[in-house]
């Protein structure tokens, strides 16, 4: 990038900052005219669908159609409710005093002994470098923490862009306050960075008391994010591990720009009802805080290097990436507490030059596989190592796959004992997803009407891959950190591997169109 390309870059980033800085309006305040001329717009639409459309949901040929999509509906909008209830009661009547507690013990001059950072960078714009390694600085000075930031690299380039920026900018920082410490990783992938620099913090004889930061080269602090996070550890001494709220910043396509904007909304809400059982499903990479008690012990260490999934068809395999899934899942299996905080908000970069549509496979590749891979770890932990709730929320993602599938091919399916039915299908996911959409406008900085729209898009799409990958779990690929992918092999075995894993993906999805079409009529049974 040249001299003028980083500084317009930078200065566009700075603008986008500032935006995502300012306080969140009021709910109906974050409506813009042309999005509530859009909402009026749908809403005429569906009331003249409505009037038009015959109704054929209650025709006696489709009759029993109806009642299996209204049954999953109540199922699913039900969830859905459910979480909306738990993540309110966390926001209104738990959090307020969760945070005033932590804030008072912080103004009482509460501080960790010592704070680990570790970051892991790997050839990233400067631009971004140094705006990350600013807001990390400019924090510990103010708190007066001492800290030791130790930085995963690769090569010489991230470490000459920090090197520069800290011996400008930072030279009125002391020594003893803040300590830079670079590891320069001599085998490929974030998890053996990560694993060296956690070797080092234990060298240095950590105490497990100390706090310690996972966090991404991308990932820049918001206001005060040392204070909101670490003071939750002195609010609560059994508290073990902790992540954050997100904001990104998208350089790409405007519909992904809006998918990602989405994707966190649903986050946010997912994330306050899963604290509300003092628990999370992930401890997200881009910003997280432990205990180093867990940290330094070396089967936690070595979890991290090295995790992986012994299967029944792909053997042995080693997890490449979700380093943050196995984190979460190491803790979960030793009962340690974890939870969300709302109000530190980590404001992370998604530069997105190929295929917007291809990403968004890509990203769902990767995260769907990383659940899965460690969902079923986690579901054969059982609910006596967790809370119920949380259990069955990792055992609902793994059936919530193949019944979002469900109303899409009933809708077809209808249509063809009763025509026309798919309409009526249409008008319900138009009007669910507005009804879903209006609770997600509480979560986000903006009401924006293409949400419905992209939710279902987001819905079909990431139960599609997952009912892929469930049958392809070795199969990996992570576009950061040099492209890298696992499970690609072209040996015998692998191919034969292959062949296997498709024809279960063949039969599996064959036998579910197949139910469906039995209960639809559309094929008899001999008996």
């Amino acid at each position: 990038m040249s001299e003028l390309s980083e500084f317009a870059f930078d200065k566009d980033l700075t603008l986008k900052l500032r935006d995502l800085q300012t306080p969140i309006k009021p709910y109906w305040a974050r409506w813009t005219l042309p999005n509530i001329l859009a909402l009026m717009a749908v809403i005429a639409a569906l009331l003249w669908l409505l009037v038009n459309v015959p109704n054929r949901f209650v025709d006696p040929n489709a009759l029993h159609i109806t009642v299996i999509l209204g049954a999953l509906g109540l199922w699913r909008f039900g969830w859905w409710f459910t979480h909306s209830v738990r993540a309110m009661i966390y926001a209104r009547l738990k959090w307020p005093h969760i945070r005033a507690r932590a804030d008072a013990l912080w103004q009482e001059g509460w501080r960790p002994k010592r704070l680990h950072i570790q970051m892991t960078t790997y050839y990233e714009e400067p631009s971004i470098t140094k705006r990350v390694i600013g807001s990390i600085l400019g924090q510990i000075k103010r708190e007066r923490i001492p800290t030791t930031l130790y930085i995963g690299t690769g090569s010489a380039y991230d470490e000459n862009i920090i090197r520069q920026f800290v011996n400008t900018y930072a030279q009125d920082i002391p020594d003893d306050l803040a300590e830079l410490v670079f590891i320069r990783q001599n085998q490929p992938g974030k998890r053996m960075a990560i694993g060296l620099i956690l070797r080092a913090i234990s060298r240095a004889g950590a105490d497990p008391d100390d706090m310690v930061i996972f966090m991404d080269g991308d990932a820049f602090y918001g206001q005060d994010v040392l204070k909101k996070t670490l003071s939750m550890f002195a609010y609560d001494p059994e508290l073990q591990a902790l992540t954050t709220d997100e904001e990104v910043i998208c350089y790409g396509p405007t519909w992904i720009a809006k998918w990602l904007d989405m994707r966190f909304a649903q986050r946010r809400l997912a994330m306050q009802s899963h604290a509300l059982s003092n628990r999370v499903l992930t401890l997200t990479g881009r910003m997280s805080v432990f205990r180093a008690r867990h940290i330094v012990d070396p089967k936690f260490i070595r979890t991290i290097e090295a995790d992986h999934l012994n299967h029944w068809l792909w053997g042995r395999f080693r997890f490449l990436s979700g380093d943050d899934k196995s984190t979460w899942y190491r803790l979960l299996s030793v009962g340690a507490k974890m939870t969300y905080v709302p109000d530190a908000t980590v404001y992370t970069i998604e530069v997105i030059k190929e295929n917007g549509l291809l990403r968004m496979v890509q990203n769902f590749r990767r995260w769907s596989g990383n659940m899965l891979r460690n969902g079923s770890r986690a579901i054969a932990l059982g609910p006596r190592r967790m809370p119920f709730f949380i259990w069955w929320c990792v055992v609902d993602q793994r059936i919530a796959m193949w019944t979002m599938m469900v109303s899409p091919f009933m809708a077809v399916l209808g249509s063809i004992v009763a025509p026309g039915y798919i309409w009526n299908c249409l008008i319900w996911v138009i009007f669910s997803r507005v009804v879903l959409c209006m609770f997600l406008f509480g979560y986000s900085r903006r009401a924006d009407m293409t949400w419905p729209f992209i939710l279902y898009l987001n819905q079909v799409i990431n139960a599609s891959v997952k009912i892929y990958m469930i049958f392809h779990l070795s199969k990996q690929k992570w576009s950061n950190r040099g492209n890298q992918s696992a499970g690609d092999g072209d040996g015998l075995l692998e191919q034969l591997r292959n062949g296997f894993a498709k024809f279960q993906l063949v039969t599996a999805v064959a036998g579910f169109l197949t139910l469906l079409m039995i209960y639809v009529g559309l094929i008899e049974l001999p008996f």
